[in-house]
């Protein structure tokens, strides 16, 4: 009686938590599907843009790397004309040091022959001739003298270009390695700031990089529970899994498509990865389920169903050519889940088969590996795009 009277009283509420129960297995999964996806899709737009980052990082290393190493090279080639100059200035110092202990030698040689040279010039003529032995011997004396005084100043000569041409080359010296020096200063510089940008840059990439495995490691936990949610919406209401496989459905195992083969015998690019591998004639990423809804299309209807986008344009895509819609199952439709606000692509479907209230689906990629499935689901909640029509 109680249970009853609080029934009684409180009908609208009873009602309400009945409805909300069955939204909880009903609504909740479409809804945490189309969350998990969203989150995916936010994260590989990240990875794409963090990734584009890091290629552009590497490319600047790579050039930084190419220059320091040209710098490097130019360094040494500098570094070893400052060594060889350096030992020619240290030869050149050990010659002028030779050559002026010599001139010292030559000076106190010269210097008798100065003072002897310097006692006969103090005698006259006559005074020379008068102590000279014979006229011979005054001759002899005369032409020795003047043979000293022609030594004295080619010595002197000597000796003044000699040193002046040692200073010169001493001089012209000092300012070339006063130039190379410069040179390796300014190189060094240049080099070590571009190690500065280099160590910059790969503290950057390494960001980036760690940045990039964060969200796939995130992207990992997302597609698992997103594959989680998928297998609760197919078996809502009794829908259930009849067959799968890596082919199947009538899709091609190999062919020709944009970028190469494609069919169910060449890879699939998963979705938590960017990019798109073994492109097919309608510019569907290969063993997507939009790939195989237009072989199915092209195949039994040959229609062209090439720039339909994701599964959730499809509706609007076939709309805009003509083809007729509707909530009705019909075999030889394409089924297509729209998805909630944050899902990005939907889901494209080949209706096999109607069985009342149920469907047989065949389609690619149901929980993200690229595989074939043919599912019995619920017809309700689903666009049907009517090709045949």
């Amino acid at each position: 009686m109680k249970i009853m009277r609080y029934i009684r009283s409180t009908p609208i509420l009873f009602i309400l938590s009945i409805f909300v129960i069955f939204l909880v297995f009903i609504v909740v999964p479409l809804v945490r599907a189309d969350s998990f996806q969203s989150q995916i899709n936010a994260l590989n737009q990240q990875n794409a843009q963090l990734q584009a980052s890091a290629d552009a990082l590497k490319s600047s290393a790579q050039s930084y790397q190419a220059q320091i190493s040209q710098l490097q090279t130019q360094i040494s080639s500098v570094q070893n004309a400052i060594y060889a100059n350096s030992q020619k200035q240290i030869e050149l110092n050990s010659q002028i040091a030779q050559d002026q202990a010599e001139l010292v030698r030559q000076r106190s040689v010269l210097s008798n022959d100065i003072k002897t040279m310097y006692f006969s010039d103090q005698l006259t003529p006559v005074e020379m001739l008068a102590t000279s032995s014979s006229l011979s011997q005054y001759v002899d004396q005369r032409v020795a003298y003047q043979a000293i005084q022609d030594k004295i100043q080619n010595i002197m000569t000597q000796i003044s270009r000699e040193e002046t041409n040692l200073n010169q080359q001493k001089n012209q010296l000092s300012i070339v390695l006063n130039i190379e020096k410069m040179q390796n200063n300014q190189l060094t510089t240049t080099q070590n700031q571009l190690r500065q940008l280099l160590s910059y840059n790969q503290s950057q990439q390494a960001s980036y990089n760690q940045a990039i495995q964060n969200n796939q490691s995130k992207l990992a936990t997302l597609t698992a529970e997103q594959i989680a949610a998928n297998r609760q919406l197919v078996n809502r209401n009794g829908g259930k899994i009849l067959t799968s496989g890596t082919c199947g459905g009538g899709y091609p195992a190999s062919a020709t498509g944009i970028n190469g083969s494609w069919g169910c015998d060449y890879p699939h690019t998963p979705d938590n990865i960017p990019g798109c591998s073994n492109m097919d004639p309608w510019g569907m990423c290969n063993r997507e389920c939009v790939s195989y809804t237009a072989w199915m299309v092209y195949s039994t209807y040959g229609i062209n169903v090439t720039g339909f986008g994701n599964a959730n344009q499809w509706v609007a895509a076939a709309q805009s050519a003509g083809i007729p819609t509707g909530t009705t199952p019909k075999v030889g439709s394409v089924a297509i889940y729209m998805g909630g606000a944050g899902d990005p692509w939907g889901h494209a479907m080949w209706v096999a088969g109607v069985n009342g209230n149920q469907i047989i689906a065949d389609q690619y990629n149901l929980y993200y590996d690229g595989n074939f499935y043919q599912t019995q689901i619920s017809s309700a909640g689903l666009i049907y795009i009517y090709f045949g029509s």
